[in-house]
C-alpha cells in the first residue's frame, strides 16, 4: 500500500516520522500524513503549505496531520478543509492513531536502510525548561527520557540494519535522565551505548545545552574518537541581557569558554549553533554580539532564526523589533557563519577524511563537513576523500 509522510522540523520529528511511516503502511485506508513544526511563525506556514501540497497529489487519501504545530493549534488544522483529522504527538506513535494493527510497547523504530544513511534514534522528548521564546514545550510536553535498555534496543536494531551512524536525537537531549531512577546524565547513556556496540563506527549528538554538558559527556566527546567531533550548542544569543530575557541559563562568557575548551581538548571539533536574530528588546549593541559570538565561539555550522513571536509565549508579549529589521539581523548573523565556515572548508582542503556515502551524491565527514562523492559511491558506504577544492560549498 502507498503512504507518504511529509516531514517538517527536528530530526525528533524525522525519526518519529520513521514508525508512523510503517503504522501507516499497515492502515486498512490508504494515509497521507504531515508530520508538522511550530518551532517558529515560518515553520507552522510551512506545515499548512505542506498539507495543500499533499492534499492536491493524494485527493483520494485520508490526509492526517501530527506534530507539534498540529499539537498546539488542532482546530487550525481541523478547519482546513484538506484535513481528515489530527494526531496529538502524545498519540503519535500509538497504531491504533493510525488504525495500524497493535504493536509491542517500546518497538524499535524501523531500520533507516531505505531512506537514510544514518540512524536518528530518539532519547527523550519534552522539556522542562520555560525559555521565553519558545513553544515547544506546549507541544511536546514535560521531558520524558527513554531508559538505556530501550535505547540499546533500537541502536541495535539501526546496527542489524547496517547503519554506520546512530545520531541521538530529542527535544532537550542533554536533559535525558532527569526522570529515571537514578538521575543518570547524558555520558553515561552514550558511555552505555559505546560499551554495548564496539563495532558503531560514529556516534553523533543532535543539539546541546550547554550548561547541561556533564564531566563523563565532556571526556567523550573530547577524547573518544568514535563520538563524532561535531557539538551543536543552544546558544540562542551572543548578549547576556538578551540571555536574561530569553531564560538561558547560560552567560556569553560561559559558551565562549565551553567553545575553548573543547577546541582545546580535540582541535578538529566543529562547532555548531542556534542563533536567534532580532529577539525582542534587541538593540544594535546585542546585535553587534550576536554577530560577535560567531567568531568568537568558531561557529561553522549555524542555525540563524528570524525571530518571530509565538502566540502565548512571554516573548510575544515583549516590544518587538520591526520585522524587516529582524530580516536584516538575521542575514548579517549568516553572512557571520558563512565566513567562518569558509575558512574552515579551506582548512579542510587537502585533509583526508571518512566520509560517509549520503543517497544524493553528497556525504559527510566526522566534523559534518559536507563532500561530493565520487561517482559510483554506494549510498552508507564509509570512504576515504581528500578534497582538492570547495565547489557550490561542497568539499571534491
Amino acid at each position: 500500500m502507498s503512504e507518504a509522510v511529509v516531514t517538517l522540523g527536528c530530526r525528533l520529528n524525522l525519526a518519529e516520522s520513521e514508525a508512523i511511516r510503517a503504522m501507516v503502511g499497515e492502515a486498512p485506508q490508504r494515509t497521507v500524513v504531515v508530520n508538522s513544526c511550530a518551532v517558529t511563525a515560518e515553520a507552522v506556514r510551512q506545515s499548512r503549505r505542506a498539507v495543500r501540497r499533499l492534499r492536491a497529489a493524494h485527493p483520494d487519501a485520508r490526509l492526517l496531520v501530527t506534530g507539534c504545530a498540529a499539537t498546539i493549534a488542532p482546530e487550525d488544522f481541523t478547519a482546513m478543509p484538506e484535513v481528515d483529522g489530527v494526531v496529538a504527538n502524545a498519540a503519535k506513535l500509538d497504531p491504533g492513531s493510525w488504525q495500524a494493527r497493535p504493536r509491542p510497547m517500546r518497538t524499535p523504530l524501523p531500520a533507516p536502510a531505505a531512506r537514510h544513511t544514518r540512524a536518528f534514534v530518539p532519547v527523550q522528548t519534552g522539556c522542562d525548561h520555560a525559555c521565553t521564546f519558545c513553544i515547544i514545550p506546549a507541544g511536546r510536553g514535560k521531558s520524558v527520557s527513554q531508559p538505556i535498555a530501550e535505547v540499546l534496543g533500537v541502536v541495535e536494531g539501526h546496527l542489524a540494519a547496517d547503519a554506520r551512524e546512530v545520531v541521538l536525537t530529542g527535544v532537550d537531549v542533554t536533559g535525558w535522565g532527569a526522570d529515571l531512577p537514578g538521575n543518570p546524565r547524558l555520558g553515561d547513556l552514550v558511555a552505555a551505548i559505546l560499551r554495548a556496540f564496539p563495532a558503531l563506527p560514529r556516534l553523533r549528538l543532535s543539539s546541546l545545552d550547554g550548561v547541561e554538558i556533564d564531566g563523563l559527556l565532556f571526556e567523550l566527546i573530547t577524547s573518544e574518537a568514535r563520538v563524532m567531533p561535531h557539538v551543536h550548542l543552544s546558544l540562542q544569543a551572543g548578549h547576556d541581557l538578551t540571555l536574561k530575557r530569553m531564560k538561558r541559563r547560560h552567560t556569553r562568557a560561559e559558551a565562549v569558554a565551553l567553545s575553548e575548551r573543547l577546541r582545546a581538548r580535540r582541535p578538529d571539533i566543529a562547532i555548531g549553533a542556534d542563533l536567534i536574530a532580532g529577539f525582542p528588546t534587541e538593540d544594535a549593541v546585542m546585535h553587534a554580539a550576536n554577530v560577535a559570538i560567531v567568531e568568537d565561539c568558531g561557529i561553522v555550522h549555524g542555525h540563524v532564526f528570524p525571530y518571530s513571536p509565538r502566540p502565548g509565549t512571554p516573548a510575544a508579549r515583549m516590544p518587538q523589533v520591526p520585522p524587516p529589521v529582524v530580516r536584516e539581523r538575521a542575514a548579517e548573523v549568516r553572512a557571520a557563519v558563512a565566513a567562518t565556515r569558509a575558512r574552515w572548508l579551506e582548512g579542510l582542503i587537502g585533509v583526508t577524511r571518512e566520509v560517509l556515502a549520503e543517497r544524493d551524491g553528497t556525504g559527510h565527514s566526522p566534523e559534518f563537513a559536507s563532500y561530493r562523492l565520487p561517482n559510483g559511491t554506494a549510498p552508507g558506504q564509509i570512504v576515504m576523500l581528500t578534497p582538492t577544492r570547495i565547489r557550490e560549498g561542497l568539499l571534491e
